[in-house]
């Protein structure tokens, strides 16, 4: 059975900086919008995925995912690529995913959060502290 929060505990501590990173990357991108808000889903996902390649987190997501995995006590088949399946930049900011039967360890680094309404989404940025950024599941 895997850990959760013990791939969190390491995300939190170990791997701070890259939580930080991530922030500021997210920072950056809503810095850019003419409002508080967009509610086009293409000035969040690649202006994020490009300030995160950028900052070279896309390249380091993959190990991070990995050591996540030990954590919580499980095992990679393959080694992660940073790019889907693995890593993917989505409008709640960068999504770590690791297929590990029958289970799968999902971190999500919720940097944006999206607004519901009638009129569609709004996208707006969201955690600004790593404690409140990170979210660990066993799906």
């Amino acid at each position: 059975m895997l850990d959760p929060d013990a791939a969190r505990e390491h995300l939190l501590t170990d791997r701070r900086a890259v939580v930080e990173a991530t922030i500021e990357c997210a920072d950056a991108v809503a810095a850019s919008w003419p409002e508080r808000w967009t509610t086009d889903r293409e000035r969040v996902i690649e202006p994020l995925r490009a300030a995160l390649s950028e900052a070279g987190l896309l390249g380091t997501y993959p190990s991070v995912l990995a050591e996540c995995v030990a954590c919580a006590g499980g095992e990679l088949r393959a080694e992660p690529v940073p790019y889907p399946p693995y890593v993917a930049v989505t409008t709640r900011g960068p999504v770590l995913r690791a297929t590990l039967s029958p289970e799968r360890l999902v971190v999500t680094l919720s940097v944006f959060e999206v607004e519901r309404s009638t009129a569609g989404p709004r996208y707006v940025r969201g955690a600004t502290k790593p404690e409140a950024a990170v979210d660990v599941a066993v799906r």
